[in-house]
């Protein structure tokens, strides 16, 4: 038979479209994450506050360098009137100079001695700043991994759901067909069929319902992830089955050593302390290396060249040690406001583990029921089968054991992947997931 090219070329163009309206990508867990560190909006924002942090250290350095300035001026008089007052004769033995133009350069040098230790407190909240700052991108970088394994976990259920679905759902079909054949042959009442026909119109609800979940939360990834929003994420099984969770903590110590977001607290409280001591900087005098040179040229008066000075500066601001104290209480208040934060947050701390802790653990028990559950229930549906074909159970019966055996089946699915998600929500709270998705790496 001869194919029309022309029908082919038109089938392609049709088909094209849906072909390039999904493009699958194939990431395990790892890769996602490590992704999300690259490109997502949140790690991309705290890596800019840091770098910020670090260019302000560098500015507070700055101050400790000499300051160095050059001016000059030039400048057109008219008509000034010069009256040199020499201390001398008043008497004048020439006329009046004109002066009509003045010329003058300067450079001025200042180099801070001391201050009170004002600078090199000042480089230390900085410096301290600047790492707290650098903990809060991890603690960032730590909650986003956590994103990416809770959609993960999502999306593997929602697939494995929808297979389950859809195998069951083939099951409850070829069920209907062969109720079909028994309701014309008068060996069931039609109402046994509307009834596996009904479980078959359920499944498809299911299986919709499910669909959409898939669709939603595939979109939501995609999008924290920076990709195409048509890109479909196949989520690898080995990363929700038959995986070994080892290094599980068992208190809060753990925690309390290696969370960033306690960690960056600490560290904004030494940041306060130093603060404390900027501002008990203002009790005491300022001293600095000065020095300079100028050329002067006020034409037909006088000419001033190389004239170099240096010396030592002082200053001392009398009234600011009284204007102080209310900056030194201020910047008490504000070092233990932090200080508070961080109890606080130590005590939400050993909380949260506490109850990742004890998720976890009823997590891996709810697991091992749903493991022994599917046993049961497809014992149970096979027992009740039998009694079904000999005629001791009704359709109900054979319904019902059907369900239970889709949804223990489902329920163990859905307690694996649900275990896993809560083992890593532990090491989350307790401050080792980066350690775990190697963030050295990055």
């Amino acid at each position: 038979m001869k194919i029309n090219p022309y029908l082919v070329l038109g089938v392609s163009l049709f088909l094209m479209p849906s072909l390039q309206a999904q493009v699958k990508e194939s990431l395990k867990l790892e890769e996602a994450i490590h992704l999300a560190w690259k490109k997502n909006s949140e790690v991309s924002l705290a890596d800019s506050k840091v770098l910020s942090k670090s260019l302000e250290v560098q500015s507070v350095k700055n101050r400790m360098y000499p300051d160095l300035k050059v001016s000059g001026q030039y400048q057109r008089l008219t008509n000034a009137k010069v009256d040199l007052q020499t201390g001398g004769s008043s008497s004048s033995t020439g006329g009046t100079p004109v002066v009509n133009q003045l010329i003058l350069g300067q450079v001025t040098a200042s180099l801070p001695i001391f201050s009170g230790f004002k600078l090199r407190n000042s480089v230390k909240a900085s410096d301290h700043m600047y790492e707290a700052e650098t903990a809060n991108a991890l603690q960032t970088k730590e909650d986003v991994a956590m994103r990416v394994i809770d959609y993960y976990a999502q999306l593997y259920k929602a697939q494995k759901t929808i297979d389950l679905l859809a195998e069951n759902k083939k099951s409850a079909q070829q069920r209907v067909e062969d109720f079909i054949q028994l309701e014309k042959n008068g060996i069931i009442p039609r109402n046994d069929l509307l009834k596996a026909q009904l479980q078959v119109s359920k499944l498809q609800l299911s299986l919709d319902k499910s669909t959409s979940d898939l669709n939603t939360l595939n979109f939501e990834l995609t999008n924290f992830l920076k990709l195409d929003p048509s890109t479909v994420v196949e989520v690898f099984e080995s990363d929700f089955a038959n995986f070994d969770m080892s290094g599980i903590p068992t208190s809060d110590e753990t925690a309390l050593g290696n969370r960033k977001d306690l960690e960056a607290v600490q560290l904004a409280q030494k940041a306060s302390l130093d603060n404390v001591a900027i501002a008990k900087s203002g009790y005491y005098p300022t001293l600095a290396l000065v020095g300079g040179y100028t050329t002067l040229d006020l034409k037909n008066v006088i000419n001033v060249q190389n004239a170099i000075n240096f010396g030592v500066g002082l200053s001392y601001d009398l009234s600011g040690i009284l204007k102080n104290g209310t900056t030194v209480k201020l910047a008490k208040s504000k070092a233990d406001e932090v200080k508070n934060e961080e109890k606080v947050l130590t005590d939400y701390i050993k909380i949260q583990v506490k109850r990742a802790m004890e998720t976890y653990e009823l997590s891996l028990k709810q697991e091992q029921v749903y493991t022994e559950a599917v046993g049961q229930a497809t014992e149970n549906y096979r027992i009740i089968k039998d009694k079904y074909d000999n005629g001791l159970a009704d359709t109900n019966d054979l319904l019902e054991a059907d369900v239970e055996q889709l949804a223990s089946k489902i329920n163990k699915t859905l307690s694996k992947a649900d275990s896993i998600e809560k083992y890593y929500a532990l090491l989350s709270a307790s401050g080792q997931l980066n350690q775990t998705f190697n963030l050295s790496k990055i």
